[in-house]
């Protein structure tokens, strides 16, 4: 199956919460980062999911925010850090790549916003993304 989604970052279950209707899984990236994605219990039994199950971390460009620096007082679970190797601008949007160690990632943010930040290849940033905007696949 191909898919849309240009985000994908490989790595391995590390644990498991199960709740009553969601579960949060965390995965260590290949990169030596760990993620937390919040999916369904469904999902988890569905998939499989426990210690040590091989998966991909699955974003899509625009559930991808940045900062130019770590955030802290803030609920968003997941931060990596990086550094932009590529910016791509339009009238109202841009296109923004990110080496993070064990791959890369796009974020799709405004124009406005990537002038602001001062958003240049070599320049060094966060990608923030809400663990409910992580999807996880097997193989």
């Amino acid at each position: 199956m191909g898919l849309s989604i240009r985000n994908q970052l490989a790595g391995t279950v590390s644990a498991v919460t199960p709740g009553e209707v969601m579960a949060t899984v965390k995965a260590r990236l290949s990169g030596g980062q760990e993620i937390t994605a919040a999916v369904t219990r469904e999902a988890v039994e569905d998939l499989g999911l426990a210690e040590g199950t091989a998966v991909r971390a699955l974003v899509k460009s625009t559930e991808v925010s940045l900062a130019t620096g770590p955030v802290t007082g803030i609920s968003i679970r997941n931060q990596l850090p990086g550094r932009v190797t590529g910016v791509a601008t339009g009238g109202a949007m841009a296109t923004v790549k990110v080496a993070v160690d064990g791959g890369e990632l796009t974020a799709s943010i405004t124009r406005e916003a990537a002038v602001e930040l001062g958003l240049e290849a070599g320049t060094p940033v966060v990608a923030l993304i809400k663990s409910t905007e992580i999807s996880l696949a097997t193989a």
